[in-house]
């Protein structure tokens, strides 16, 4: 199935609800058709934002914040299933819908802003990728992010190919990131004590810490991977019956607790092995490229080259993320499409620009996080409205108790990241 500029659709893998859900396959077989789609929405949940954030968090206030990381981790889980479960139920992804039921300016409005937030999402991504390879090879920067956009190039390749093999290639790079982290977990030797007692006992320390935290919130839920995650369940697996589309949501979200529970042990490394090494060492590491010189300081050559492999691998990965979700959120909100490597090449423009005029990386993802923090509740806010209406989602429709989760979760993350907002710019 291609669009009308040639390009493979994200809908190109199409199953029948019959066939899946026959029972003429067990086990592992049986889910295999619907692991995928999170692990791909899961991606922007380890992009380089959240590098930035959490090695910041973790060496200035130590193992403090990481109820953070797991509180926004159960809220991802939420969020994404909400978004999973409107394309299953529907065969429309969010934008899609909220053009059907919105008026025309609040669609372009919502475009607008949608653009806007990929752009900031690429960024992120891009910027992360040409750092990890001006850190592994010592090229600079400019040229680095010039390799980089090949590479984006290559994978945006795979994309056009098709849904299953980018799928492949993604969990690979997230698989990358995984050895990474562990491998720097291994040699950190972080406190088992006080990983327990951050995880599981809220606290803050001051205004910054504050800060740190919705920094955090603000780089793990995404607004991209709403749009995205409704747009990758919505023609998978076909469902026909009210039935059927509630078995199809059931396996979906053993991928979404998955991929989730795989990104938030990322996110939650970062933090640890920053806290047992900077924090527990009196260095207040801001920058990457610092934390990277820093990890080869204090406990050798091997854990600077898997942070810098890491980080390439999440930013390559998370770049074929936001050109994904660019196609459907201009798709959905004003039907239009452009090419995707015309999509890839505008996109590219902004960090090959920021690079080439010198600004600090480190600055510019933070930059980036704030914009993304802006987008949330426009995706956010729609995507609770339309799956808490039973005329939209049927069967599927979200449980009181669900939407009433929901909403607290929406107030308190726009709420954080208008506090992110003007703490950063007051």
């Amino acid at each position: 199935m291609k669009d009308q500029n040639g390009s493979k659709a994200l809908s190109a893998m199409q199953l029948s609800a019959q066939d899946v859900l026959s029972g003429k396959t067990k086990g592992i077989k049986r889910l295999l058709p619907f692991l995928g789609p999170a692990f791909i929405a899961a991606v922007a949940y380890i992009d380089p934002g959240n590098f930035a954030t959490n090695i910041a968090a973790g060496s200035q206030y130590g193992y403090m914040l990481l109820w953070v990381v797991l509180i926004s981790n159960l809220m991802a889980v939420l969020i994404q299933s909400l978004s999973a479960k409107l394309g299953i139920a529907t065969g429309l992804n969010l934008p899609e819908i909220a053009q059907e039921h919105f008026p025309s300016f609040v669609s372009f409005g919502l475009w607008i802003q949608g653009e806007l937030v990929i752009m900031a999402t690429d960024l992120a991504e891009f910027i992360g990728a040409a750092l990890g390879i001006y850190l592994l090879f010592h090229i600079p920067l400019f040229p680095a992010a010039l390799i980089a956009a090949v590479g984006s190039f290559a994978i945006l390749e795979l994309q056009r190919r098709g849904v299953r093999l980018l799928e492949a290639a993604i969990a690979a790079m997230v698989f990358i990131v995984v050895l990474a982290f562990g491998t720097q977990m291994f040699l950190a030797h972080p406190d088992g004590a006080s990983v327990v007692h951050g995880l599981f006992v809220p606290q803050f320390h001051g205004t910054d810490s504050v800060l740190l935290a919705s920094g955090i919130l603000g780089a793990t839920v995404m607004p991209h991977a709403i749009y995205l995650h409704s747009a990758l369940t919505q023609r998978r697996v076909v469902g026909t019956t009210e039935s059927e589309k509630k078995a199809i949501f059931r396996f979906e979200f053993i991928d979404i607790v998955i991929a989730m529970i795989i990104a938030g042990a990322i996110n939650a490394s970062m933090l640890i092995v920053a806290a047992a090494l900077f924090f527990k060492n009196g260095l207040n590491v801001q920058d990457l490229d610092v934390a990277f010189t820093q990890f080869e300081h204090l406990i050798g050559p091997f854990a600077a080259i898997a942070f810098g492999v890491g980080l390439l691998s999440s930013g390559l990965s998370s770049s074929s993320v936001g050109t994904m979700s660019g196609d459907v959120i201009m798709q959905g909100f004003i039907k239009r499409r452009i090419p995707l490597y015309l999509r890839r090449f505008i996109t590219i423009i902004p960090p090959l620009l920021i690079i080439g005029l010198g600004v600090n990386p480190t600055s510019a993802l933070v930059v980036s996080q704030v914009i993304l923090s802006f987008g949330i509740a426009f995706a956010l806010v729609p995507l609770i409205m339309f799956t808490s209406n039973k005329k939209i989602m049927g069967g599927l429709v979200n449980h009181k108790a669900t939407t009433a989760v929901a909403w607290v979760i929406a107030a308190l993350v726009i709420c954080l990241n208008i506090f992110l907002i003007y703490q950063t710019f007051a």
